[in-house]
């Protein structure tokens, strides 16, 4: 893109591609939260477009990848986009992640991250994928409010409290994340670096144990999400988007938290962090 005078580009990168789908309410979520974002098709990235409508994935402060159906998630969810991603942005993706820039995969996004490396990233970027968000253990489709323990910090969850717990809703097919052959020895490293930010918790914020609805996909541990081991990329779930007003939440006759719905911290945790290293 082109710059003049105090044009200034924004500070979230909304990247999306043919069946994502939840890249408005993203928009309008960090909108919300005073930050800038804009809508980015793969191909602006890529310079298959426009000369004036060309970005630069540099030129952005963090980069958001939003739930949906990319591609429509044929072979597996997320790869198509991964793999288009990693054939022709790898390099820039990697100099900007190891920059210490901000990630945030949302559901799709989050298989996205997986797929192409992003995360666990236990040595850095792998060249492959080395954990899997498959079928729910349910083999359906699962749409419907969760509740979420924080257990570790990271840049994009600053402003929540570790133990605290948010209702945040899922809606996905394939969110069962494991480890597959690995699963034992790989966990118990997540586990030790303190890569697992969320888990799937009951009400009161005990263990869902692994047990539905609570663990609305049967993922190991009750993972819900992670980061790298540096804390700048994090990948999640359920839609913190969906909840950012209070009337969006499925207890707001019940409850007067004002006007906020519990997915809005994410988003001020975001803009907290962006908003003091400028």
């Amino acid at each position: 893109m082109l710059l003049t005078g105090n044009d200034k580009m924004p500070d979230v990168c909304v990247l999306l591609i043919e069946g994502t789908n939840c890249e408005k309410e993203t928009q309008e979520a960090f909108s919300g939260v005073g930050l800038d974002a804009e809508l980015v098709h793969l191909k602006q990235l890529l310079g298959d477009c426009e000369r004036q409508r060309k970005r630069r994935l540099s030129d952005y402060g963090m980069l958001m990848l939003p739930g949906g159906w990319s591609a429509g998630d044929y072979i597996r969810a997320g790869a198509i986009f991964a793999a288009r991603m990693k054939s022709k942005l790898g390099d820039e993706l990697k100099d900007f992640v190891e920059s210490g820039n901000l990630v945030l995969g949302v559901c799709n996004g989050f298989q996205i991250l997986t797929e192409m490396g992003l995360l666990p990233a236990f040595k850095g970027i792998s060249d492959v994928p080395t954990a899997s968000l498959t079928n729910n253990l349910s083999s359906c489709f699962q749409c419907r409010p969760t509740y979420i323990k924080h257990v570790n910090k990271t840049p994009l969850t600053g402003k929540l409290d570790l133990g605290d717990v948010i209702q945040v809703p899922v809606a996905h097919a394939e969110g069962r994340f494991t480890f597959g052959e690995k699963q034992d020895m790989m966990l118990k490293q997540l586990i030790e670096n303190n890569q697992i930010v969320f888990r799937y918790c009951r009400v009161d914020g005990s263990e869902a144990q692994e047990i539905y609805p609570w663990n609305p996909n049967g993922s190991i541990y009750d993972i819900a999400g992670i980061c790298n081991p540096e804390r700048n990329v994090l990948g999640l779930m359920p839609h913190p988007e969906r909840v950012i007003n209070r009337l969006q939440m499925t207890d707001w006759t019940r409850k007067d938290n004002g006007d906020a719905g519990d997915g809005r911290v994410v988003f001020e945790s975001i803009a907290g962090y962006l908003k003091a290293i400028v």
